[in-house]
This record gives structure tokens, C-alpha cells and sequence, in this order.
């Protein structure tokens, strides 16, 4: 039996992702540079929004 990987990460877990401060990841959902949800009380984040914040930054990069 496998285990099924997240769909949506919890801020301390995209803080600890990206090695960055909740403000800062609380900053990026803001400017809408990462995208989020809320379920009830708690902020969700895609790992699809992750990514693709990712590989906007690579592009921006290069």
C-alpha cells in the first residue's frame, strides 16, 4: 500500500520548502505570486502553485 503525496501544503511546511520566513510566504500569497486557498480557518497551498511559483522564478532568472 502506498502512501498518497499532499495535494496542498500548510505554510509551515512551504516555509520550510523554500527556506523562507512565514511573513515572506505570507507576503507572496498577498502580491498573489503564490496562490492559496483557505478551508475553514486554514491556508492551503497547491503544490501545482508551488511549482509553478518555482519555475516563474527560474524563468525570471534566465
Amino acid at each position: 500500500m502506498s502512501a498518497i503525496p499532499p495535494l496542498a501544503l500548510e505554510v509551515p511546511e512551504v516555509m520550510e520548502a523554500l527556506r523562507m520566513s512565514r511573513s515572506k510566504v505570507y507576503d507572496l500569497i498577498r502580491s498573489k505570486k503564490l496562490d492559496s486557498f483557505t478551508e475553514g480557518r486554514l491556508r492551503r497551498i497547491p503544490v501545482s502553485a508551488l511549482h509553478d511559483y518555482l519555475r516563474t522564478k527560474m524563468e525570471e532568472s534566465a
